[in-house]
C-alpha cells in the first residue's frame, strides 16, 4: 500500500505544481491528512480507496478547465492503470473523483459508499474554518471578484450550471456554500469537526459586517 501512495503523492505534487492556490498540493495534502483521521473513527472504510479517492479528488479541477468534468477522472484513470491495482479499487476511486464536488449543493447524489462519505467530509472541512475563509478569498481575489457587494444578494437556488457560472461577490459564496457545509457532513466524526469551523466562519462574518459598517 505505501509504494501506491508514495507514487501516487509524487503524481500529483508534480500535476499541480503551479496549481492556484487553494486548489495546489497544500490543499490536496490537508484533505488527505484529515481524510485519514475520519478513517480511524469510521471502521468500515477501505483506507488505500479512502487515501487514494483524497489524493486525486482534484487532480483536474472543472473549475480550472472550463468546467470540464471528465479531464480529472480520464487522468485521475490513466494514472491508475499505471499502478496495476484491481479493477475494483480503481473504478471506486474513479466514483469518488466523478461524485465529490459540491455543485452548488442542489445536485442529488448518485453514488455511495463509506470511502466517498469520508472524502467528501475532508473536502468540504477544507473549505470550512480559517482555511476555508483563506482559500475562498484567494480563490476571489483569482478571479477578479468583488469582496462584497450588499446589493448583490446570496442565490440559494441556483442549479448546477448557474452555481458554476457565478461571478458573485466573495461573501456571498458563504452563504451559498461554506455556512451550509456542516449540515451536509456525512460522518459523525465530519460532523464533528464541522462544528467549530462553522462557528469560526460565523464570527469572522460578524466581525467583516461591524468593520464594513464602521462600527468596531
Amino acid at each position: 500500500m505505501k509504494k501506491y501512495i508514495s507514487k501516487t503523492v509524487n503524481f500529483v505534487k508534480q500535476e499541480l505544481k503551479d496549481a492556484e492556490g487553494g486548489h495546489d498540493w497544500f490543499h490536496i495534502e490537508r484533505v488527505w491528512k484529515t481524510a485519514c483521521t475520519i478513517s480511524q473513527a469510521e471502521e468500515n472504510a477501505n483506507l488505500l480507496v479512502v487515501e487514494l479517492g483524497a489524493l486525486l479528488h482534484d487532480i483536474a479541477d472543472s473549475k480550472f478547465h472550463n468546467g470540464n468534468e471528465e479531464i480529472g477522472p480520464a487522468k485521475a484513470r490513466d494514472f491508475l492503470s499505471s499502478l496495476a491495482l484491481d479493477q475494483e479499487t480503481t473504478e471506486h476511486v474513479i466514483n469518488i473523483i466523478k461524485h465529490i464536488s459540491y455543485k452548488g449543493g442542489n445536485e442529488e447524489q448518485t453514488f455511495h459508499s463509506p470511502e466517498l462519505d469520508i472524502v467528501q467530509d475532508a473536502d468540504r472541512l477544507d473549505a470550512m474554518g480559517a482555511i476555508g475563509i483563506a482559500r475562498t478569498f484567494n480563490y476571489g481575489g483569482h478571479k477578479g471578484r468583488e469582496i462584497y457587494n450588499p446589493e448583490i444578494k446570496p442565490d440559494l437556488k441556483m442549479s448546477k450550471e448557474e452555481y458554476k457560472a457565478s461571478t458573485a461577490p466573495t461573501i456571498n459564496h458563504f452563504y451559498e456554500k461554506l455556512l451550509l457545509l456542516k449540515d451536509k457532513m456525512n460522518t459523525k466524526t465530519g460532523r464533528k469537526m464541522a462544528e467549530h469551523r462553522h462557528e469560526f466562519m460565523e464570527s469572522f462574518l460578524y466581525q467583516f459586517y461591524n468593520e464594513w459598517n464602521g462600527i468596531q
